[in-house]
């Protein structure tokens, strides 16, 4: 009995962490709908099948951190970042825009870190890479089918009309994952002792579809996130090789830099973009604007892209001339939220988060010990042209949860032993 509810917790986190990434019911549920349609700005907010089938997850997730409270309570000693977080977009319904966008969105946020906190508190780091790669594995197979055999739900039409999307509702998204998938598949064939030719497969699929997407963030991240891999490994090395060697890179870093800097109209034009980022660096002036008039405590968590003609977005929406989903940019996002508090409640849990992952990298034997510093490069690096930060039902936020709290934990030490966590006193 012991093992068939364990295989069963197994296949809820795996089925969960799928649906995290968005994909597949939101694409599903939608119709097909492309962006450009007005079906397609509406999101998963009025899909009745999505927040039944999330509000489901969150009971069951806090059913299980129930069953563990001795680790949950453990885990939140440790760092009361995330939790203030969390509690200042609870009570930004005081304050809020909408309030009844706040309220449902709060519930969102709430069970999307909750889980986050069930994946630190019960997988250790290599087990949740092996989880992810078990999603991944099952995305990737659904992708392929989605775009071969339901092409209207796997591949895009109007303005980007042949691109790929898979299980997801647009092509970054998938995109987005498949970077990560792409980094899980590396981590899992460096530790794995059979299936590697598998794993490869995987692997290889991650970057076709990638291609496929023609996502040009995607394809820029995926190259930086495997040079980060390389790179990342001389933080291993003995201090004497260290320290030059990172002199060296960090020399190199600069150089590239300012060589992209110099030339950046011709790159821009090379990946189909302009200097304004397609219309970004307009709408973030604008954005701006906006966060001025409301700088420490934002509009409400949820609230400011929440729509119709009486929204807050409305006025900027006029100004920019189309219609944004949100910033296209996490930081900003996370600002209009929750206010200059949150985003230095978040500063100080990420700074706390990334020294951690630079200890679990230098002091760690195994390849789990990449995954915290690429995971939270990445995550920032998405967030510079998207939003993906702090957001319900968002695999990001989930990730960042749980490897925040992962990283808390003793290195080369037994955390589990039959359910008990061993606590140095």
């Amino acid at each position: 009995m012991k093992k068939i509810l364990a295989l069963a917790e197994y296949g809820f986190t795996i089925l969960s962490l799928m649906l995290y990434t968005g994909g597949p019911l939101t694409v599903l549920t939608s119709g097909g709908v492309n962006e450009g349609e007005a079906e397609f700005y509406s999101g998963s907010d009025n899909n009745s099948l999505v927040k039944i089938v999330f509000l489901a997850i969150y009971f069951i997730t806090f059913v299980l951190l129930t069953a563990r409270w001795k680790k949950v309570v453990y885990m939140l000693s440790k760092d009361k970042y995330i939790l203030i977080l969390l509690g200042i977009a609870l009570t930004s319904i005081l304050w809020s825009a909408r309030p009844e966008a706040t309220i449902v969105r709060s519930l969102g946020i709430t069970g999307t870190t909750l889980f986050g906190l069930y994946l630190a508190t019960r997988y250790s780091l290599k087990e949740q890479i092996g989880l992810l790669g078990w999603m991944f594995a099952i995305v990737l197979l659904l992708s392929f089918l989605f775009a071969v055999g339901l092409p209207k739900y796997g591949i895009m039409g109007g303005i980007h009309a042949g691109a790929w999307r898979g299980i997801y509702n647009h092509k970054n998204v998938l995109g987005k994952m498949m970077v990560i998938s792409t980094t899980i598949f590396i981590l899992n064939s460096i530790s794995a002792t059979k299936n590697r030719l598998i794993l490869y497969l995987g692997l290889s699929l991650s970057i076709i579809l990638i291609l496929l997407s023609r996502s040009s963030s995607a394809m820029i991240n995926s190259i930086m996130i495997i040079a980060l891999f390389l790179i990342s490994h001389t933080w291993r090395w003995r201090y004497e090789v260290l320290v030059p060697t990172f002199i060296t890179i960090i020399t190199l870093i600069s150089s590239i830099y300012i060589w992209l800097i110099d030339n950046s109209e011709a790159i821009f034009a090379a990946v189909g973009k302009d200097a304004t980022l397609t219309g970004r660096t307009d709408l973030w002036n604008l954005v701006w604007d906006m966060i001025w008039k409301r700088p420490w405590l934002g509009y409400g968590y949820g609230a400011f892209w929440f729509g119709g003609e009486s929204s807050v977005s409305s006025e900027l929406w006029n100004a920019a001339g189309w219609i944004p989903p949100n910033s296209h940019n996490g930081l900003l996002d996370l600002w209009l939220n929750v206010g200059l508090f949150g985003v230095i409640i978040f500063a100080l849990s990420f700074c706390k988060t990334l020294t951690k992952a630079f200890i679990w990298l230098r002091y760690s034997k195994t390849s789990e010990g990449f995954w915290p510093l690429i995971f939270i490069v990445y995550m920032i690096q998405s967030n510079l042209t998207e939003s993906a930060l702090m957001l319900q039902n968002d695999i990001f936020w989930v990730l960042y949860v749980a490897v925040a709290y992962s990283v808390l934990l003793p290195i080369q030490e037994p955390i589990y032993t039959k359910e008990k966590i061993l606590i140095k006193t």
